[in-house]
């Protein structure tokens, strides 16, 4: 015992306690740079394949061993490809600097609420004057890429701010307000189309747009018609149609998991 103690002194000095610390801080930094992308979920699918891969080689399965063999090969072909967006974003962030500095977000039932109630408010109005719109609530998969294709705010989500987005021939209006927890990440985004035949033919980009996003994303998508009027939603790559303010709200309360029953403590002077 006390002669692998000893080795291990040996081995373990200064420059290996700095070359720990220099990888576990770049693997820390790098899956924070993938959080908030569709990189999780590829990842996700890594840790399934290494854990069947690890399986078979114990079973001695001959047949499964081959088919990884040839998929890890494959995928290291694959990988800058289907990684580009995160390998591009991270070099840019790395030469301006932002590489090492980031501050998690979270928001609480309260906040949310709020949000809702302004999302709710501003579609009212929205579809009251026929003004096309397109509002993103992100949840679990990330939407950086998409952030970054418009103009960056991270401002409060107000009715007021939203209506001035999209008021007609403003710079930002025919883009995507993409919203993050209770921010208004970026405005002015360009989201994927949808290219489904299924797709009803008298609906237009916005909707398109709505469903193309949702079909590769968990996001809720909030669609006013500029030509109707009309509020919908889409989700899942579905496209929910003709919502009223009540059918509305009770959609983004559950889709986003909010307990409308709590009610925020208010001083009795207030109320």
């Amino acid at each position: 015992m006390s002669q692998l103690l000893s080795q291990l002194q040996s081995s373990f000095d200064w420059r290996t306690i700095l070359d720990i610390a220099v990888v576990a801080i770049v693997l820390y930094q790098l899956l924070m740079l993938i959080k908030g992308t569709r990189a999780v979920q590829l990842l996700k699918g890594i840790l399934v394949l290494l854990i069947l891969s690890n399986i078979a080689q114990f079973l001695k399965l001959s047949t499964i061993n081959w088919l990884l063999d040839r998929l890890w090969s494959m995928f290291f072909i694959a990988l800058p490809v289907v990684f580009q967006p995160e390998l591009r974003r991270a070099l840019e962030q790395i030469g301006r600097g932002k590489f090492f500095m980031r501050h998690p977000q979270t928001v609480g039932n309260e906040a949310m609420i709020q949000v809702i109630d302004e999302l709710v408010r501003c579609t009212q109005v929205l579809s009251k004057n026929r003004i096309g719109a397109l509002m993103v609530m992100e949840r679990t998969t990330g939407l950086q890429n998409y952030v970054e294709t418009g103009i960056k705010i991270d401002g409060v989500v107000s009715s007021e701010f939203l209506l001035n987005v999209f008021i007609p021939n403003t710079p930002l209006h025919d883009g995507a307000v993409i919203i993050r927890s209770d921010r208004v990440a970026a405005a002015g985004c360009f989201l994927p189309l949808s290219e489904s035949n299924a797709i009803q033919k008298e609906l237009g980009t916005r909707h398109r747009a709505a469903i193309g996003l949702t079909e590769v994303s968990d996001s809720v998508v909030i669609v006013v018609s500029e030509e109707t009027g009309a509020i919908s939603v889409a989700i899942d790559g579905v496209l929910t149609r003709f919502l009223d303010e009540k059918s509305l709200k009770e959609l983004l309360c559950r889709e986003l998991q909010v307990d409308t029953t709590i009610k925020s403590y208010v001083p009795f002077w207030r109320s």
